[in-house]
């Protein structure tokens, strides 16, 4: 959100040769940068026709060879084993149940694989109103027990976010160990079109997170 370099998490370094996939690519974007960083195979996912239809439609005009399925990353029709990083920025990342789509992500993995997903923040979902054209508050406006599935009174799209100690069991039950959970706040001098972003808000609390795992 905020045009956080790669450069602080290098997790675009050491892909020459990897085989990856990204989790909900929509337009394919993050899927060209995984190839332009040297991996050897990306395969993007997506359960929207629409953003496949556009992905497709940008690889075809760059000439780049960039598989697409369009699946759900809850249930996906690979072979297991198959990859060595697994990434979503967003995409399965909120639009799929992370009890469905981490374990799904963890049995394309080849042992030693690497999962990276980028969400909104824990604190930024519980201060978040509900109307996306009003800035976040600092107040709490919903209670973090029982927090998952998220159904918008303005939004036909359903979100799921669950809380920090959560998502711990959720990757370890599937057989990840978690290497680094970065809480990333606004850059300085940094817009976003985003109305409930507020920018006061985001320099002070965390509005994303970063989360980098590896499979055993």
């Amino acid at each position: 959100m905020w045009a956080i370099p790669d450069r602080e998490f290098g997790l675009f370094d050491g892909l020459v040769d990897l085989d990856c996939i990204e989790l909900g690519c929509g337009t394919g974007y993050v899927s060209a940068w995984l190839l332009r960083a040297g991996a050897r195979c990306v395969v993007g996912l997506d359960n929207s026709p629409a953003q496949l239809a556009t992905a497709a439609a940008v690889r075809d005009e760059r000439g780049v060879r960039l598989p697409l399925v369009h699946a759900d990353a809850e249930q996906v029709p690979l072979r297991s084993g198959s990859f060595d990083l697994a990434i979503s920025e967003y995409g399965a990342a909120i639009w799929c149940d992370p009890y469905r789509w981490i374990p799904e992500a963890a049995r394309l993995l080849r042992p030693g694989g690497r999962l990276i997903f980028l969400a909104n923040s824990v604190l930024l979902m519980l201060c978040v109103n509900d109307y996306e054209t009003e800035p976040t508050t600092a107040t709490l406006q919903r209670p973090q027990r029982d927090m998952h599935r998220f159904d918008w009174p303005d939004d036909d799209g359903i979100e799921f976010h669950v809380g920090h100690g959560e998502m711990l069991g959720i990757l370890r039950s599937a057989g990840f160990e978690v290497e680094a959970l970065h809480e990333l706040y606004r850059t300085p001098g940094a817009t976003t079109s985003y109305p409930w972003a507020d920018p006061e808000w985001c320099d002070r609390w965390p509005s994303e997170e970063l989360w980098v795992a590896r499979r055993k």
